[in-house]
């Protein structure tokens, strides 16, 4: 089924209130699954509107939440999020540390108590579309085992990038600390096809192709990819005082209880070190020079982080938006809960 991002969003957004959000909360939501599907991102866009649905329907993710911004220094502050759409906490609190960054040249916002927040590009692309670079951070449930082990610890502890260009065009990069999100292991186990032997590991700790086996996510790059992950938890668990590590809710085991996730920002304006106007002209000429660079052979150029995904967003612009039939059916039914599916095995952080 194809269709158009405003169709989307409105099906994402009615069903997100039909399940009980505030429509602010739910059209906040709906911007970035529906940014994500634009993409090409699917495995986190539309794809977890019946996670949410459930979860908000059942009181896991509060409702009507009591948002409260405390700012704690001349470049820092803490967003409690009440166990809100983890979307709108992550929305507002970008706000605030870009208004904050706007005052003081940097900022380090925290938000804390909130439930999963989805694609982390969506929120530096904020910040670079107010000519500010940024990164991003969250905690995920253990799906990971640590370099070295055999049992889940970590999760995939995604890290976003953004700088914005001289023309418009922004750097957004937006990596999860595992070889590979959870996401797309679960996508691939939903569309019933296998994946690359490097994503992940079966319940005895070996290597698997089968979506339907996986048991655990690797660290990217071994021993670097499990530092990365250690890093984001303590930024964004152990900094703002929520669980971390092993102690992070499951996303499926009491969908009535909330999350209490944590995730951080850092924005800095370029105007307080090179100028703004200088670092938009080197982003752009870092992403000229970098299409200019010969390709490797099976590659047809260099690409910058996030270059891909606008491309597929003009294709869908055109062609629109393709989403599983069976997602669509549920978007329009009048349905909330999972009747057809066990969620644990279609979706995850």
């Amino acid at each position: 089924m194809r269709v158009t991002e405003e169709q989307l969003h409105e099906l994402i957004s009615n069903k997100l209130q039909k399940a009980g959000l505030t429509k602010e909360h739910a059209d906040m939501t709906a911007d970035i699954l529906t940014w994500s599907d634009a993409r090409g991102i699917h495995s986190h866009g539309a794809v977890r509107v019946e996670y949410y649905s459930e979860r908000i329907a059942k009181g896991g993710i509060t409702a009507h939440p009591d948002f409260r911004f405390e700012r704690t220094g001349p470049a820092s502050g803490i967003f409690h999020g009440d166990n809100g759409s983890g979307y709108a906490a992550a929305v507002l609190s970008m706000k605030e540390a870009i208004k904050m960054a706007k005052e003081t040249g940097i900022a380090v916002v925290g938000a804390k108590h909130i439930s999963h927040s989805g694609s982390l590009g969506y929120y530096v692309e904020m910040a670079a579309e107010e000519d500010l670079v940024s990164i991003s951070m969250c905690q995920s449930d253990p799906m990971a085992v640590p370099y070295g082990g055999s049992e889940p610890y970590y999760g995939t502890n995604p890290i976003a990038f953004g700088a914005p260009g001289a023309d418009g065009r922004n750097i957004i990069f937006d990596m999860a600390t595992t070889v590979q999100a959870w996401g797309k292991v679960l996508y691939a186990r939903s569309k019933k096809e296998p994946i690359p032997s490097t994503w992940a590991v079966d319940v005895n700790g070996n290597p698997t192709t089968d979506s339907t086996l996986v048991n655990a996510l690797v660290p990217i790059a071994e021993a670097k990819g499990y530092g990365l992950m250690m890093m984001v938890d303590i930024l964004s668990g152990v900094l703002l005082g929520v669980p971390f590590g092993k102690h992070v809710s499951s996303m499926y085991e009491d969908l009535s209880k909330g999350r209490d996730l944590g995730q951080l920002h850092i924005v800095i304006d370029p105007n307080k070190f090179i100028g703004l106007e200088r670092f938009k002209k080197d982003i752009t000429t870092t992403m000229e020079e970098l299409a200019a660079i010969k390709p490797a052979e099976g590659f047809d150029k260099v690409y910058y982080p996030g270059e891909r995904g606008l491309l597929r967003k003009a294709k869908y612009d055109k062609d629109g938006i393709e989403i599983v039939d069976d997602i669509y059916q549920y978007l329009i039914s009048e349905d909330i809960h999972f009747n057809r599916y066990d969620h644990k095995n279609r979706f995850a952080e």
